[in-house]
């Protein structure tokens, strides 16, 4: 008994002592939500039921699975255990319209977490190396879960009652476009910015909606283009020889999108923040609403910022 308590509670000292209240923390931000996530760990978050593809396997069978459970990125296992291998997102099939196997496409350089790992050793991960998603292991290195950006801040943040202005938090580099402009445009100011979604404007510069890189992938399929490259062989000066001709067919993928425009596409139902948004009434707007990230507006309603899941996160690390 007296050991159980040992370890449930000399971690929280260690914790309360290493946040400097002087110089970081003052008392008021230790409410007593703040001290319950401090005990979270991956195992109070983690989302078990995961869909995942295995090798060998091909683009076009995980692409279906993608568009059919509307997930975007989907760990690798082996075919004939749960080992994880690697993992998928949608931006690798995009970015390699020409690799048809999975094994190819997929990143194999893994960050992973345990279930009794904390979640802010987690949301550090997530920061440190510019990732949202966490596959779970066990000691056998077998998948048993993945931990998302936004599933820290729905089951954390959101209940913190952190009061910090979401402007401290967000971003105020925004990909935006006009709404009439085509798809295939729009994605690559979407690809410039390296964000993964992208602000439509009217005429007026007012939003008109938000269009993400999944809404991109429904909208596009990959096609094949074959080109013919041909080159003559002979023999010069000899009229009896016979001139042959090489040819070489050359077959390549790209990505194509569909003749839509941003606004027939993107989503027109914006919800939206403000600069002095407490961070987590904004963590409870996207729970509520099931969505990644929020446009921020200025004084005036002017579009200043865009807070992700990924950048409310950094909550849990400060």
């Amino acid at each position: 008994m007296l050991e159980n308590y040992r370890n449930k509670f000399i971690p929280l000292i260690d914790k309360v002592i290493s946040c400097k209240f002087n110089e970081i923390y003052d008392l008021k931000r230790f409410n007593n939500k703040r001290i319950k996530v401090l005990f979270m760990k991956v195992e109070d978050v983690v989302s078990t039921d995961v869909i995942h593809v295995s090798v060998p396997g091909n683009r076009e069978k995980a692409l279906s699975l993608m568009r059919e459970e509307q997930v975007s990125v989907v760990p690798v296992v082996k075919n004939d255990t749960n080992e994880l291998v690697g993992i998928l997102t949608r931006s690798d099939m995009i970015t390699n319209p020409d690799e048809e196997q999975i094994a190819m496409l997929m990143t194999r350089d893994l960050i992973t977490a345990k279930m009794d790992d904390d979640i802010s050793d987690v949301a550090s991960k997530m920061v440190e190396n510019g990732i949202r998603r966490v596959p779970v292991i066990n000691d056998d290195g077998e998948l048993v879960g993945i931990v998302t950006s936004f599933d820290l801040v729905a089951q954390a943040i959101a209940d913190m009652g952190i009061k910090d202005p979401v402007e401290d938090y967000m971003i105020d580099t925004i990909p935006t476009t006009w709404d009439e402009t085509p798809l295939n445009v729009a994605f690559e100011v979407m690809k410039f910015f390296g964000l993964k979604s992208v602000i439509g404007l009217n005429s007026n510069n007012k939003m008109t909606g938000i269009l993400t890189e999944t809404d991109f992938i429904e909208e596009s399929e990959i096609i094949s283009k074959r080109t013919e490259h041909s080159s003559s062989v002979g023999t010069e000066g000899d009229k009896w020889s016979w001139d042959s001709t090489s040819v070489l067919y050359i077959e390549k993928n790209h990505l194509k999108f569909t003749d839509k425009v941003v606004k027939d596409v993107a989503s027109s139902k914006l919800v939206t923040a403000n600069t002095k948004t407490k961070v987590s009434t904004c963590a409870e707007k996207m729970k509520s609403l099931d969505v990644e990230q929020l446009p921020v507006l200025g004084i005036e309603g002017e579009l200043v910022g865009l807070v992700r899941a990924s950048d409310l996160i950094k909550a849990l690390i400060k």
